[in-house]
């Protein structure tokens, strides 16, 4: 049976919702929202003034607007989180707590310890490389506790970033810490601005019976719900 234009527009529309319902499910709602966005946008801020430390002219006005929406992005998260209701699973459930604690822990002891050995030994310049490793690391583990996926592709970036920092210091002239401030900088504030911009599945109770309920669904999006 050849399908009608009507039938067409509807499920190219049910493929659209359904591709941006599942994109929403990967990204962090309510409070947990906020604070990712915020937590992004500090330490895009953070990565964008690392990279100034030995930035070439031309890239000083572009680091200068990096930081500033990371600033402007980290002061946007701290007001969502402020508006938003529920608890934090950081914060509210204890096992989570302390799957975090440990998870953050372990990582700030082994990036200091690891900056100490560098900075003892005069390889100042590599210390940046294995911060930003570090922290996409713990990006892993840190993904299955707090149950937000997208710090899983955040952390392969910012792999790939440390790898790159380490390349371009090894074989020319451009310091280390350019490289991954400017990388990691970029990847923070994309996927902080992508958690702001995309929400969350919110909760859903169960579908009212009756004239709340809505009318029946059409043949035409009976045919295409597949798709979805």
């Amino acid at each position: 049976m050849t399908a009608t234009p009507q039938v067409m527009a509807c499920c190219r529309g049910g493929c659209e919702n359904g591709l941006v319902e599942r994109a929403s499910r990967l990204f962090p709602a309510g409070r947990s929202r906020g604070v990712t966005v915020a937590v992004d946008g500090f330490f895009a801020f953070v990565w964008f003034g690392w990279a100034q430390a030995a930035a070439p002219s031309w890239l000083v006005i572009p680091l200068a607007v990096g930081t500033a929406l990371s600033a402007s992005l980290a002061v946007i998260g701290v007001v969502l989180t402020k508006r938003s209701t529920g608890p934090l699973p950081a914060l509210a459930d204890r096992a989570v707590r302390r799957r975090y604690s440990v998870i953050v822990g372990l990582e700030f002891s082994l990036l200091g310890a690891g900056a100490a050995v560098f900075g003892a030994t005069g390889h100042y310049q590599w210390i940046p490389v294995w911060i930003c490793f570090g922290v996409a690391v713990h990006f892993f583990p840190l993904a299955s506790a707090l149950h937000n996926p997208t710090l899983r592709p955040l952390g392969v970036l910012l792999a790939a970033v440390a790898a790159a920092a380490l390349v371009a210091g090894l074989v020319s002239a451009v310091a280390p810490s350019t490289v991954t401030g400017l990388g990691a900088g970029l990847c923070l504030l994309a996927f902080g601005l992508a958690t702001l911009l995309i929400r969350g599945p919110r909760p859903s109770g169960p579908r009212p019976s009756g004239p709340a309920a809505g009318p029946e669904q059409s043949p035409s999006n009976r045919r295409c719900g597949w798709l979805v």
